[in-house]
């Protein structure tokens, strides 16, 4: 079934939209939640609560893409999620992807750093237009998918080496990029 049809079907209210988003979408929602939380039974978890959302969503929201709009919500679930579980403990896999990227962003947000937050997404989002479509590509795979190394370099053919030193040029960039606007000091 189509996308525009699926969002027919939660414009229509009909529970159809469930079945055929789970059919559709299903799998793809499971990678990004076991990528970030690595325990099926939370990732099962986050998954229906991504339905129910998207349920409550679609109206008065058209996505255009819903693949994307799906992971987003999928994602934002499972990071949530991730957060609560590591009040106790740690996800090892997801802790490490972090750890890539502490050096390019600020730990912890309060009330003034939301205003601050967006200004970093809007620089960030601008590094990646600036990107060429493939680089672009493996950085989302793994800082916004949560794809191990592995997993990138079998998608693209290219070695887990050679994913690292990409990744890792391309962190130096937006170190410099987030430092050039005064986002790091």
């Amino acid at each position: 079934m189509e996308d525009c049809q699926i969002i027919d079907l939660y414009w229509n209210r009909s529970e159809a939209a469930i079945t055929e988003t789970s059919r559709k979408f299903g799998g793809f929602c499971r990678s990004i939640a076991m990528h970030i939380l690595d325990n099926a039974e939370d990732a099962e978890e986050c998954i229906n609560d991504a339905f129910l959302a998207a349920w409550n969503t679609i109206p008065p929201q058209r996505p255009k893409k819903l693949s994307a709009f799906l992971g987003r919500i999928t994602r934002n679930i499972a990071l949530d999620r991730y957060d609560y579980n590591t009040a106790q403990k740690r996800n090892r896999q997801f802790h490490c992807i972090l750890d890539e990227l502490e050096e390019c962003l600020a730990a912890g947000l309060d009330t003034e750093a939301e205003y601050e937050s967006q200004q970093i997404a809007q620089v960030i989002r601008l590094f990646l237009e600036g990107c060429n479509t493939e680089n672009r590509n493996i950085f989302l795979r793994r800082y916004f998918y949560a794809d191990s190394i592995e997993e990138i370099a079998k998608r693209f053919a290219y070695s887990e080496s050679k994913i690292k030193s990409l990744l890792f040029r391309m962190r130096k960039q937006l170190k410099k990029v987030l430092e050039k606007e005064g986002i790091l000091l």
